[in-house]
């Protein structure tokens, strides 16, 4: 049985790092399992309202294919019985959108399309899909900070009128999942929160510290005041018992943090530190 899924999304592409993605919202449980689809190099799909979930892989093997977004669109749509109930946004290779509103999905509902990005949504107080296009195109940044932007936006804006329950944000890209072996570039849902979009955009903070590069301004030499520090939380948190003035020791102590920490990804050459790092030891 088929069951409303009444919500706000929006689907946008980044050309320059060939990224695909989505945001949604919804009063829903756990609205990430049903609503956003993508595939590097192919598209992204958010489909929603009386939600067919077969419109995303379907929409995705012809986008594969070559068809835009537009045709694809049609072609889903075309032989669905109850299509007037649907709601579904699409993004294609090149970053061309599509939208579609059923004629009886509940108000407010609609969609807009802008460059490399659709935002819809359906019962949803007036103003909240054109506060999240807005946004989406005035906000610099990658791909999954502009989502999630235009997202916030949209709850601002005064988002799903019957409130908040869940939240997700899918971003692909090539050989951009964990190791590189897969397109999972940005996978994170929050399935049941009172302020979804808050944990998300808190959540997807996390990630990036955890998986995300470091950034070259913020590799520092470990000595003078920040040496000390980092014995101090590094006693504190029981990976040295003692002040050490040996470097050796230091290092080892260090890098056992660093991969209890899962900081793989930030982690430097002997004797030196990524601030980030440093900061997160402070909030513990």
């Amino acid at each position: 049985m088929e069951e409303w899924i009444l919500t706000f999304s929006i689907v946008g592409y980044d050309p320059k790092e060939k990224e695909w993605g989505i945001a949604v919202q919804s009063k829903f449980l756990a609205v990430g399992a049903v609503v956003p689809f993508a595939k590097a190099g192919v598209g992204a799909v958010a489909t929603q309202s009386y939600a067919n979930t077969a419109y995303g892989p379907q929409a995705l093997a012809l986008m594969a294919e070559g068809k835009t977004a537009t045709e694809a669109l049609e072609i889903i749509t075309k032989d669905d019985l109850d299509k007037e109930m649907r709601q579904v946004g699409l993004i294609d290779a090149k970053g061309n959108p599509a939208t579609f509103t059923g004629t009886y999905c509940y108000e407010w509902a609609g969609g807009i399309t802008g460059e490399h990005f659709a935002a819809q949504g359906n019962i949803l107080i007036d103003g909240t899909v054109e506060a999240m296009a807005q946004t989406f195109t005035e906000t610099s940044g990658s791909l999954a900070e502009r989502l999630l932007a235009a997202l916030h936006a949209g709850q601002e804006a005064g988002g799903d009128s019957r409130g908040q329950q869940s939240a997700a944000l899918l971003v692909v890209k090539e050989g951009g999942g964990y190791g590189g072996y897969n397109d999972r570039y940005i996978d994170l849902r929050v399935d049941d929160h009172p302020e979804p979009i808050k944990e998300l955009i808190r959540v997807y903070e996390l990630q990036q510290l955890y998986f995300a590069k470091s950034k070259p301004q913020n590799i520092v030499e470990i000595e003078g005041e920040v040496r000390a520090e980092v014995v101090t939380h590094l006693q504190r948190l029981g990976y040295l018992k003692n002040e050490s003035k040996n470097d050796e020791e230091l290092h080892k102590a260090f890098t056992a943090y660093i991969h209890t920490e899962n900081f793989e990804e930030r982690e430097q050459v002997a004797g030196k530190i990524d601030l980030d790092v440093l900061s997160f030891m402070r909030g513990q």
